[in-house]
């Protein structure tokens, strides 16, 4: 390949003359018509919030400390971006252990190190959302379906069993040896799809996903299901959103 061609196409308006900002906030049109719709996999199409809660209140009933749980709750997603910029790179299960480990210091929760690996054992267990799955099978229909995902193999291969559908892309934070927001996540899938594959990226962060991916110019739907305002510093023209992925399916005629 050129190395003198950027891997990812840069922005260009839709023919009816409306760019992104245009669009605005909550806008249901698309510059352009995907081929390629990827997805992060945990807060977008698994209820990673119900399930790392769950999880965390098993572990602080069993032992006795459940007077902390809500300002670990409050820590957690904090120090686990953190701890991914961190080098050099460490897996997620060893992520996962070490943001377990720092919360509990934090918090006075007294968690012996062989009892931090509560999340990465309950993780593949972790359910759909109730809209994922007949999306899925909607989308699955018209496009080729990826996901990017900050974990390790092994365990997403277990949250898999949870969707109907088969992803012919699949991309983790273990292929990569880097975390979203770093971009290697999509300039590997980019790879995948070839450079002339128009592609959509879906995902519930805004941190993760959605800004690393405009930034190369990739089409991005925001999945905002509790109707979040975006954060006052939010760079460039505001992200399209949906609701939930119905929602989705409904805007890409699926």
């Amino acid at each position: 390949m050129d190395s003198s061609v950027p891997i990812f196409p840069q922005p260009h308006s839709d023919p009816s003359g409306l760019g992104e900002e245009d669009l605005g906030l909550g806008g249901t049109a698309l510059n352009r018509r995907p081929e390629v719709v990827t997805f992060d996999c945990y807060g977008t199409l698994i209820d990673w919030e119900t399930g790392i809660r769950d999880s965390f209140r098993q572990a602080l009933a069993e032992r006795g400390s459940s007077d902390v749980e809500n300002r670990i709750f409050e820590l957690y997603e904090q120090e686990e971006r953190r701890i991914e910029k961190e080098l050099p790179y460490r897996s997620y299960r060893q992520v996962l252990s070490e943001t377990v480990s720092r919360v509990a210091r934090k918090t006075g929760w007294k968690l012996a190190p062989e009892q931090s690996g509560f999340l990465a054992r309950d993780l593949p267990s972790w359910k759909p959302f109730q809209d994922t799955n007949p999306a899925l099978k909607r989308l699955v229909r018209k496009y080729r379906l990826g996901i990017l995902s900050n974990v390790d193999d092994d365990l997403l291969s277990g949250t898999l069993k949870h969707l109907a559908v088969p992803f012919e892309i699949i991309v983790t934070a273990e292929q990569v040896k880097a975390y979203k927001p770093s971009t290697a996540h999509f300039e590997k899938a980019r790879k995948i799809i070839g450079d002339g594959g128009e592609w959509l990226h879906v995902a519930g962060s805004l941190y993760h996903d959605i800004e690393p991916a405009r930034k190369l110019g990739i089409e991005t739907v925001w999945v905002n299901r509790k109707n979040q305002p975006p954060p006052g510093n939010y760079p460039g023209p505001r992200a399209k959103q949906v609701d939930g992925l119905e929602k989705l399916a409904i805007m890409l005629n699926a």
